[in-house]
């Protein structure tokens, strides 16, 4: 059945909606007045605001209200303002802006195996791009197979997943044994889940770690969902999980040319409370000064989530053979690697996208009608 308002009632500050369900709605007048979607309201080439909401009094209320129904258009409700300006929504879209539309994201533990997408058909084929894009979301991991092998092939993603994120070192980076590497990644040591880049106060959201060639013994990849292990801890030390949120974290990562430095709570929340990012990288965490007040509370609550995180049950494996490429959800999903037990050649390459971009992309293909 159709969602339609059957009547409005004023208030002091708000109109309340009735729909034909009985549901109610509140609209306040300024939101009203500052969203009407009129030509005099917005720019019509780009629908950009024009409008400033200071152009009217903190306590604006309507002259007059009503009910309009022209043929076989829904009812829309029909504002009359005190300055002469006329506003009119119709209820189709009232109700589009109840909420916002937030995908639901599936936990999981080292029992998951991450879905495989073909490398060309994700570059070629809309539906398939959306497929991949939606999992991303949900789950903050997948696996291209069939991919390019070439040297900096990775720059090709960007057609799907947006320009490149530059940080420090290098733009694409080489992860290969190498003496002089800067992190323990040149080793040939295991390393244990990690994100990259909480040296940075906004690390990348958005990793992909493309296997150019892999003839070694050793060296398999393992991936961890951060956001499901906090919500489990979350849920069972409430008071662990907030210091978590609370207490800043220094991480360092630095080189002979660079050094980045940035001290952040492990964990961060959006407006609604939600988990949004998961700072966790034992290899670059720095000490955190002794004047903290809360550091016995803290380290109690590292310990529990290291232990969580490193436990082999929230682990799952994945060896990434040359010409595939591991995507991240880089604020949610940890990455790490088991020791590389021979000499055969290794080289991975890590490029960075942004999660901003990537999801944005899938809005495009929508909006435009191509899925």
């Amino acid at each position: 059945m159709q969602q339609s308002i059957s009547s409005v009632a004023r208030n002091v500050d708000a109109l309340t909606a009735v729909w034909n369900g009985g549901e109610r709605t509140r609209l306040p007048y300024l939101w009203l007045r500052d969203n009407c979607g009129c030509s005099e309201c917005r720019v019509v080439q780009t629908t950009e605001k024009r409008f400033h909401i200071f152009r009217v009094a903190k306590d604006l209320t309507p002259l007059q209200v009503s009910i309009e129904r022209t043929g076989s258009e829904d009812e829309a409700i029909s504002i009359a303002w005190p300055d002469g300006h006329r506003t009119r929504y119709r209820s189709r879209e009232i109700h589009g802006l109840l909420s916002r539309r937030r995908f639901t994201l599936r936990y999981w533990d080292g029992r998951f195996q991450p879905r495989k997408y073909d490398y060309r058909r994700f570059l070629a084929d809309d539906n398939t791009a959306a497929e991949l894009i939606e999992e991303i979301l949900r789950t903050g991991v997948c696996v291209l197979i069939g991919a390019p092998t070439d040297p900096d092939s990775s720059e090709q993603l960007a057609s799907r997943l947006g320009p490149i994120r530059e940080v420090l070192f290098e733009r694409i980076h080489n992860v290969v044994v190498d003496p002089k590497g800067y992190s323990i990644a040149h080793t040939d040591l295991a390393v244990a889940p990690h994100n990259d880049f909480t040296s940075y106060n906004w690390p990348p959201s958005v990793q992909a770690l493309h296997m150019l060639v892999n003839e070694c013994e050793g060296g398999e990849s393992c991936v961890v969902d951060g956001f499901g292990v906090l919500n489990e801890l979350r849920n069972d030390h409430p008071g662990k999980f907030d210091v978590l949120c609370a207490v800043p974290v220094p991480f360092r990562l630095f080189s002979e040319e660079y050094e980045c430095y940035a001290a952040n709570p492990m964990v961060e929340l959006d407006s609604g409370g939600e988990i949004r990012l998961l700072r966790f990288n034992t290899q670059q965490m720095q000490a955190i000064p002794l004047s903290e007040p809360r550091l016995g509370d803290f380290y109690a609550a590292y310990h529990e989530l290291s232990r969580r995180i490193n436990d082999p049950r929230a682990q799952a494996s994945v060896r990434l053979e040359g010409g595939q490429i591991l995507l991240c959800a880089g604020h949610r999903v940890l990455h790490g690697r088991t020791a590389l037990r021979s000499k055969g050649r290794r080289h991975l390459q890590d490029a960075y996208f942004e999660h901003d971009n990537v999801r944005n992309h899938l809005r495009l293909l929508r909006r435009t009608g191509r899925i």
